[in-house]
């Protein structure tokens, strides 16, 4: 019998490490087409995001070396969902995103942020 959780089974942020907390807004606006978000503790911004699940950007102060520096996700941990898959390869192939994949299996993407984190875009 599994007892009942405390912890709720919702996602409630995915926060990506980022260098430079405005070079990354205005990255992920161009891509991700945001007009607004909020500002936190002079690292974090909040994404608005369709949903439930919300967007975190994080210089990441506490966790980084000490060298001053922290990793990117080495694999897609974060999906973003398009309705149409090559609409959205274009368009980030327009905006100099660097591609880490074509279009696979016509459902999907892999791509890096300028700080190196892949990423992926699926057909939803």
């Amino acid at each position: 019998m599994i007892n009942k959780s405390p912890v709720k089974n919702k996602i409630g942020l995915a926060f990506i490490p980022v260098r430079d907390i405005q070079k990354a807004k205005e990255w992920y606006s161009k891509i991700l087409g945001l007009s607004d978000g909020n500002d936190y503790f002079d690292h974090l911004f909040a994404a608005p995001m369709e949903g439930t699940t919300g967007l975190m950007l994080d210089t990441m102060p506490k966790w980084r070396n000490e060298k001053g520096d922290i990793s990117p996700y080495q694999v897609p941990a974060i999906q973003f969902l398009t309705e149409d898959i090559h609409a959205s390869y274009k368009f980030m192939e327009q905006l100099g995103v660097e591609m880490v994949t074509e279009v696979e299996y016509d459902q999907y993407f892999i791509f890096k942020d300028p700080d190196g984190n892949m990423l992926m875009v699926c057909q939803e």
